[in-house]
């Protein structure tokens, strides 16, 4: 069925449906993140970036938050691309059959940028604020007590941000494809998006321009391959849109000539 044939009772119907495919996708996930997050936390814990820390739980509930916490970010990570498989099977009635495919073929590599995202702060970023943070500490004179639940909200809130940021080139393919931005357009605003970009960066860093590097550069490449991409979604956009003209053109010499045959008046 057509997107514009729908009624809003039916569009809320398969709101309603696609939500519950869902929800059932992440309460499996949330079942299967029960088994992954004890060794998770465990790995977190004691790992090379998290060795010199003496975690402390200051409250009995602590454990428990952490682990419902893991629990619920691996299974909604785990349930991710199911999210955007049912997003895309709602617009996609709306869409041209070459924008189908193509938006379908970015759900993969929106799932893969995101994990990579997180990798990247938790492998580069991540070391170095804890360093820096323990070097600061040792320069004032503070001795440092870090609790467990502190350390992990630390830790999500510097790596799943880098996740969200790491889309950067799917979401500008994406609207490049729809012709809604072009690739002219990128490279006339280059210096305002990497103002944004810095401004980003620096709510994201520690106060020190090493830290500040490590993310502006990487940030400043996402924006350039954005480019790059996007000047291939350029070209396929152009192509589609020629077809799709043509297509309409011939549509309207087809209804005319049927008119003529017919004897009736033109529209």
């Amino acid at each position: 069925m057509n997107e514009k044939d729908l009624t809003l009772v039916e569009h809320i119907d398969e709101i309603r449906k696609r939500l519950m495919i869902i929800v059932v996708f992440f309460v499996i996930a949330v079942i299967g993140s029960f088994f992954i997050a004890e060794p998770l936390i465990h790995f977190l814990q004691y790992s090379e970036e998290a060795k010199s820390l003496t975690l402390n739980a200051f409250t009995i509930t602590d454990p428990i938050m952490i682990y419902l916490k893991v629990i619920l970010f691996v299974a909604f990570l785990l349930t991710s691309p199911v999210i955007l498989y049912q997003l895309w099977g709602f617009v996609s009635p709306g869409l041209y059959e070459p924008e189908r495919k193509a938006t379908l073929s970015y759900i993969p590599f929106t799932f893969l940028l995101f994990v990579a995202g997180i990798m990247f702060s938790y492998k580069v970023l991540f070391p170095y604020v804890i360093h820096f943070m323990i070097i600061l500490s040792e320069d004032l004179g503070i001795n440092q007590v870090i609790g467990i639940n502190d350390y992990f909200n630390f830790l999500f809130q510097i790596t799943i941000p880098f996740g969200i940021i790491f889309q950067l080139p799917i979401v500008l393919l994406f609207l490049t494809r729809l012709g809604i931005i072009t690739p002219m357009l990128m490279v006339k605003v280059r210096k305002y998006a990497y103002f944004v970009l810095f401004i980003i960066a620096a709510f994201i860093t520690p106060p020190d321009i090493i830290s500040h590097l490590i993310v502006t550069v990487p940030l400043f490449a996402l924006y350039e391959l954005s480019v790059m991409v996007s000047r291939i979604g350029y070209k396929k956009y152009l192509k589609s849109d020629e077809i799709r003209q043509r297509e309409e053109h011939q549509s309207l010499v087809d209804e005319a000539n049927r008119r003529r045959n017919e004897n009736l008046p033109p529209e």
